[in-house]
């Protein structure tokens, strides 16, 4: 089994990312725009997280639940490979029924460490979707304030237009206040294997009267 599966789960972790990282590409030319339109205001959101101090946090904490998944599975992992070298070696002095049932104990286990890399996925994918959700909630009025600021009459995604005159950009606007506001919060990875409660117990039914001949 590839525990490399796990740290999937947490590659997309916070789009933004790729433009907070140093761009490879040559510099585009200079562009010379036109005078800003009073009112048009533009936010990029995804670089308004990925550069701000408590979107870097969560991506770092994400990316370190992950490592703390893929070192819990790698270590079951590598003892089920270990003992299944040692039965192999020891094939040709066992007898046949105790080499299957300890082959059987082997597969048994190996199946059940497949299940639990996949209910770590599914968890470390929740864990990624309320901390961001928490961001998500932490940004909103930020952005509120920034655009109230900026007396902007519309707000366009930065990602739905080509080209911009850079001064109908809030992102470094909301930036600031996300920093001002937040910086970061405890969170740990979402356990998705808590046993569900039990349904309660239906309430008898009343005793019917009986009816007379």
């Amino acid at each position: 089994m590839n525990t490399s599966v796990i740290l999937a789960a947490v590659a997309a972790v916070l789009a933004s990312a790729a433009s907070a990282q140093a761009q490879t590409t040559p510099a585009a030319p200079p562009v010379n725009h036109g005078p800003a339109i009073a009112g048009v205001c533009i936010v990029s959101l995804d670089g308004a997280i990925g550069s701000s101090t408590v979107g870097k946090y969560v991506q770092t904490r994400l990316q370190q639940i992950a490592q703390q998944v893929q070192t819990e599975l790698s270590a079951e992992q590598t003892a089920i490979q270990n003992e299944a070298k040692t039965l192999d070696a020891q094939k040709a002095t066992l007898d046949q029924g105790a080499f299957d049932q300890k082959n059987a104990t082997l597969q048994v286990r190996a199946a059940a460490l497949q299940r639990k890399a996949q209910l770590r996925e599914r968890e470390l994918q929740a864990t990624q979707q309320k901390a961001l959700g928490r961001v998500g909630q932490e940004l909103e009025p930020v952005i509120r304030s920034s655009y109230q600021q900026a007396k902007c009459t519309v707000l366009i995604q930065r990602d739905a237009v080509v080209l911009a005159n850079p001064a109908m950009d809030i992102t470094t606007s909301v930036i600031t206040g996300l920093n001002a506001k937040i910086t970061q919060f405890a969170f740990d990875r979402e356990r998705l294997d808590q046993a569900a409660p039990a349904p309660a117990a239906a309430a008898p039914a009343p005793a019917q009267p009986a009816r007379r001949p």
